[in-house]
């Protein structure tokens, strides 16, 4: 079969389509027939050697996707051959035609769904739903401000903050991206690119501020974001590219809470809750991802720089 090799650390011309053995099905585990490959940022930060999950080389990248059960292995009665499953699978390897998972890691993928709405699902919404519901604990009746709204963790933060009865804030910089944000269930949409943008924000709240801030680029945004707090308002950073400074003042006087996350950290009963919601909230239609652009597995390394360009609207997708 094809997959994306990575053989040394770098950029994303490390990315190799080679020929790999097919892989088969041990204990407890799936093999998958990829549909679709999710792309995430952080598998680019992966890639360059310098994250603090450092995959032993060489390896093949990815843990989202949609496909068919192909074969299953001893102990597994979940899943049989013919069934269609998203996979959730840190380090699995789904740069590839078919991928070998833990049964644990795979999840139905309702008939509502494509395969390219299910390569969509894993990090994404698995990062949003633990920041909402998780860190920040937001409680229906909240406000919630979603910086970055239009990429795929912002627009999985709108539609589930909106389905739990939270007043959803969205920021993007297009008019395409905040259109497609208030389709999701945004109840106030907000262009970061206008001036004094952040008082639009402030009015939308009659302004006594926002009480959940769920941020993409904390290196920009945070010590803005804590002016923006109600009392007893919480930051969780989900994303962040540098350092920034801020002022303690602003989280001191609103009892604030910034509180950092990373979805390696969700443990097995988080992990089950999580994929719960979601394959009832895909089933009832309630959750509908959005892809922005599908490539070929090829031009992996194409993915790889456009999923970090600002402005990307959804999900990017590979298809084998």
């Amino acid at each position: 079969m094809k997959a994306i090799v990575v053989h040394e650390f770098g950029g994303p011309e490390v990315l190799k389509l080679e020929s790999v053995p097919d892989p088969t099905a041990g204990a407890e585990q799936i093999v998958v027939r990829m549909r679709a490959i999710g792309v995430n940022p952080v598998e680019t930060y992966m890639r360059g050697g310098g994250y603090a999950v450092k995959p032993q080389l060489p390896y093949i990248p990815g843990s989202d996707g949609g496909g068919d059960v192909e074969s299953v292995g001893s102990g597994v009665t979940r899943f049989k051959a013919g069934d269609r499953v998203y996979l959730a699978a840190p380090g699995a390897g789904t740069y590839a035609e078919r991928v070998a998972v833990p049964a644990t890691r795979a999840h139905p993928l309702p008939a509502n769904a494509s395969f390219e709405q299910g390569a969509a699902l894993g990090v994404p919404y698995a990062t949003a739903y633990r920041a909402l519901f998780h860190r920040a604990h937001a409680r229906p009746g909240e406000v919630v401000l979603i910086h970055g709204a239009t990429g795929g963790v912002g627009i999985a933060a709108v539609e589930l903050a909106h389905a739990r009865g939270l007043t959803v804030i969205g920021t993007g910089g297009t008019d395409k991206g905040l259109a497609t944000v208030r389709e999701h269930g945004a109840d106030v949409v907000v262009s970061h690119r206008a001036q004094g943008y952040t008082d639009e924000i402030m009015k939308a709240t009659g302004g006594r501020g926002v009480d959940v801030i769920v941020e993409m680029l904390a290196n920009v945004n945070l010590d803005r974001d804590l002016s923006l707090l109600a009392k007893h308002g919480r930051v969780v950073v989900v994303g962040n590219r540098g350092r920034i400074e801020i002022n303690p003042r602003d989280a001191m006087s609103r009892d604030a809470a910034i509180l950092g996350m990373t979805l390696f950290n969700a443990t097995d009963a988080d992990l089950a809750e999580i994929h719960a919601a979601l394959v009832a909230g895909l089933a009832n239609g309630t959750l509908k991802p959005v892809v922005g652009k599908e490539l070929p597995l090829a031009e992996a390394a194409r993915a790889h720089e456009a999923v970090m360009e600002p402005g990307a609207l959804g999900k990017i997708v590979l298809r084998p």
